[in-house]
């Protein structure tokens, strides 16, 4: 049995598991989108997203922990990147 969720159900979803602070609301608007657009029939699996997706909100916080990477375009060779808005995004962890 499957339930479709909107945008509203999706957010609430983190928040309902303690989660909600994992991402920002932008963040996590941005994820919805891109899952919808990847897939709209999957499965919403919010712990296993937590641990699939960071945000980061600069590329500095990123170099922190991906010191080997230059640059963005750097990054998109080796990860899946969502952007949320001008300075910040969400990568799949690698």
């Amino acid at each position: 049995m499957k339930t479709t969720v909107n945008q509203s159900d999706f957010i609430k979803a983190f928040h309902d598991v303690g989660r909600g602070e994992q991402f920002t609301y932008n963040g996590l608007c941005a994820l919805y989108d891109y899952f919808e657009e990847i897939d709209e029939n999957m499965e919403l699996d919010v712990i296993a997203i937590c641990c699939e997706y960071i945000e980061y909100k600069n590329f500095k916080a990123l170099k922190a922990d991906y010191s080997d990477i230059k640059n963005i375009n750097d990054l998109e060779e080796h990860t899946t990147v969502i952007k949320v808005d001008d300075k910040s995004f969400i990568i799949v962890s690698f």
